[in-house]
């Protein structure tokens, strides 16, 4: 089959990888893509925004299934475009992709269904947020309502930190994304990802991935996309999946039925693990990035079968092989390399010397963010640049070949946490 991947990421490359291992893949194109999918893919120029403009490209390129990565098309109704023209899709509606594209949205449904999360209260001015703020002290936790591309969410410590993010944000740093704001109580405990296939009725959990927010070791420094992740997260234990799928996720998804607004595709549950429970801190309407990156890994060909499932209605418990999840024993870690300054300003263009030299099979593979080619070979061009990724029979394993292949990296210009990994290594 022809399938078309939308983004340009190291979550698409990490896709692109899975799927082009499946027998099912004839022709595989990614759009945009980056210097690194466009080694294994086809890359295509089109606004992945726009859909007319994707559903004209997969006619004129006889695509049969489309896969949607990032949350921006999601938002922008790709999936529904797609979905009109009559080509199979993996990835929710514009509406259903509300549960990320709203906080305020994502906790009216939590408040319908009963699903555990932090006490919150919504705002849209300046004045009562700031009151509300110094009423129930700090830490606390402000977010915009809207996208704005992993940075809307500010932990504040201190009053002084809450009032500010909260004065930055409905005074427009993020534009109509900040125009409400959603300050919520700040939940101590450990955080984790999980992930869960959908076709709007049935439910599949996939996996389980712990992120690393912060810049620096030890969990210093402000936030950012992404710094690395392993798979999968002990903290996740079986009993707290299960309580997981059946007080928040499976709830979650009766819900959207409920409102004649299905989900369909990947839901990720960001979830506070404390004192034996889960709560939700947050939905994601598509794979995590860099959680993406480990998850592929483990999974390989397989995630082309399980996301035709998805898109298709055959995730009904037993009804096909294909909709059953087969994991080795094994783990995975992924080490983000960014670019010196990120997340604040850096400088774009730096040469990357030495990734011809490292190994790429199923238990070792560098997967491109932002990354271009030039003449003299493969440049940065974004914050987070290279995702460097292991598997291994124990972390401790994945971990050391990790960074066994990030020290072969040449480029003074990036950096990288050296202790991804280290709650689970340590605890």
């Amino acid at each position: 089959m022809n399938i078309l991947i939308l983004g340009s990421g190291g979550r698409e490359h990490a896709l692109a990888w899975a799927v082009k291992q499946n027998p099912k893949t004839d022709r595989l194109i990614v759009a945009p893509g980056n210097a690194g999918i466009a080694m294994l893919a086809e890359c295509a120029d089109i606004d992945i925004l726009d859909g007319a403009a994707v559903v004209t490209f997969c006619e004129e390129n006889a695509i049969d299934f489309v896969i949607v990565g990032p949350e921006a098309p999601l938002a922008a109704g790709v999936a529904d475009a797609c979905r009109a023209a009559g080509l199979l899709t993996f990835g929710p509606s514009a509406a259903a992709a509300r549960l990320e594209a709203s906080k305020a949205f994502t906790k009216d449904i939590c408040d319908a269904c009963k699903a555990p999360t932090a006490a919150y209260a919504r705002f849209t001015e300046a004045a009562p947020a700031r009151a509300y703020v110094l009423a129930q002290g700090a830490p606390i936790v402000v977010k915009a309502d809207g996208l704005a591309a992993g940075k809307g969410v500010i932990v504040a410590m201190t009053e002084a930190e809450a009032l500010a993010a909260i004065d930055n944000m409905l005074g427009g740093e993020f534009g109509a994304a900040g125009a409400e704001v959603v300050i919520e109580e700040f939940m101590a405990g450990e955080e984790a990802s999980f992930f869960i296939l959908t076709d709007g009725i049935h439910a599949l959990p996939i996996g389980t991935a712990q992120d690393h927010k912060r810049v620096g070791d030890g969990d210093t420094g402000p936030n950012t996309g992404g710094m690395g992740a392993y798979s999968p997260a002990p903290v996740l234990t079986d009993a707290l999946q299960r309580q997981a799928m059946q007080e928040i996720v499976l709830p979650t998804i009766a819900e959207m039925a409920r409102r004649g607004t299905p989900y369909q595709g990947v839901l990720y549950a960001g979830l506070m693990i404390a004192n034996g429970q889960t709560r939700l801190v947050e939905y994601n309407a598509r794979f995590g990035d860099p959680e993406c990156q480990v998850l592929m890994m483990r999974l390989g060909a397989q995630a082309l079968d399980l996301m035709l499932a998805t898109a298709e209605g055959r995730l009904a418990e037993g009804r096909l092989a294909e909709a059953q999840v087969i994991w080795a024993k094994d783990h995975a870690l992924t080490v983000v390399m960014a670019a010196n300054g990120y997340p604040g300003a850096y400088v774009k263009g730096s040469a990357i010397k030495g990734l011809d030299a490292l190994p790429e099979d199923s238990r070792h593979m560098v997967f491109h963010a932002g990354t271009a080619a030039r003449d003299a070979g493969i440049i940065a061009t974004g914050g987070r640049v290279l995702t460097v990724t292991a598997r291994g029979d124990t972390l401790a394993e994945a971990r050391t070949a990790a960074y066994a292949m990030v020290d072969r990296i040449d480029w003074p210009q990036g950096f990288c946490r050296r202790d991804i990994g280290w709650r689970a290594l340590t605890g």
